[in-house]
């Protein structure tokens, strides 16, 4: 979903750890049209706002952090529009939503990990793929849902939930398929597989799509090393298991859905277990919707889940993980 693109000449624009995105979708939901107004950042006046302001401020980045000014600048924005409108107390699945929310309008930018030839963590707010939305929007709200509004432990979150064990070790590390970048944020509590209660049924891939498609990753076409990193480690997640929930019942779970449930796009495509990914988006009305950084252009929401998912060529149905909420660990 984050980096499986380059296949043009077959109509494919991969972005993500493991989504694969088309560079030509058929027709799909129009997004909702969403203003995007300025927020005024309020004064602080009390004694437990103004230490959470001081907590604002980053006195050190951690080295391998790849940012800039302006991307600090919009972190300290959100962080600070969470204080002031104690954020904190939502559940979970709401905070999530509402944290999605306000990066609506924000391009999609494919390969934004892979610029650089040694793997680091990078850190965007101003431009995400599907699977770097997602993953921004959960550490964010990880932090807040405990107060802790540091851009440092921000960024551990992040490496935490997009390597495995949480380690930078090259760029095999990275989770590049998204069952694995399920099981291993499951394994370490950051995130419940949701979809056998859902009473999905199995996904039944050989994930193989990037050592078969290797011209396709600038890391892997010249370097020998890591394309056997990568071999191996696809050979370890033969044996992984993974359930869906087939395009033509996703409508049957809307009642069992929650805000900010995150969604995998399930694909037929040989090789690869999903081609985009997003979470869910509860409208007022109480239907289900998808809020997700688009290959389209930007940050945007589709006003029915199932809907989407129905008009994205090769979509089987979606798998399903739910956020688990720090506060109850």
């Amino acid at each position: 979903m984050r980096k499986i693109f380059g296949l043009v000449a077959v109509g494919l624009a991969i972005a993500g750890t493991v989504t694969l995105h088309f560079a030509s979708q058929a027709k799909v939901n129009q997004p909702v049209s969403v203003s995007d107004a300025a927020v005024e950042l309020a004064s602080v006046t009390s004694e437990k706002e103004e230490k959470q302001r001081n907590s604002l401020s980053v006195t050190s980045v951690t080295p391998s952090v790849a940012t800039s000014i302006d991307e600090m600048e919009r972190f300290q924005q959100v962080m600070q529009e969470a204080i002031d409108q104690n954020l904190h107390d939502l559940p979970m699945g709401e905070m999530i939503q509402d944290l999605a929310q306000r990066f609506l309008g924000t391009p999609y930018k494919a390969g934004l990990l892979d610029q650089s030839k040694a793997e680091s963590l990078v850190v965007t707010l101003k431009g995400f793929d599907c699977v770097l939305f997602i993953e921004t929007v959960l550490a964010i709200a990880r932090g807040v849902a405990v107060q802790d509004y540091s851009y440092d432990t921000f960024s551990d979150r992040l490496r935490d939930q997009r390597y495995e064990n949480g380690e930078i070790d090259g760029y095999c590390s990275r989770l590049h398929y998204f069952s694995a970048w399920v099981q291993d944020n499951q394994k370490r509590g950051t995130v419940k597989n949701i979809a056998p209660e859902l009473e999905g049924v199995p996904l039944k891939k050989t994930l193989n799509f990037m050592s078969n498609h290797r011209q396709s990753y600038p890391q892997l076409a010249n370097d020998d090393a890591n394309y056997q990193c990568i071999v191996e480690m696809e050979a370890e997640l033969e044996g992984l298991t993974v359930d869906y929930i087939p395009t033509n019942q996703i409508r049957r779970v809307y009642s069992q859905l929650q805000p900010g449930d995150i969604i995998g796009v399930a694909t037929n495509i040989a090789g690869l277990d999903v081609t985009h990914t997003g979470l869910v988006y509860r409208q007022p009305d109480g239907n289900i919707g998808f809020i997700h950084a688009s290959p389209a252009g930007e940050v945007t929401i589709a006003r029915d889940l199932q809907g989407y998912v129905g008009n994205v060529r090769n979509a089987i149905g979606i798998l399903v993980a739910r956020p688990v909420d720090p506060r109850q660990i």
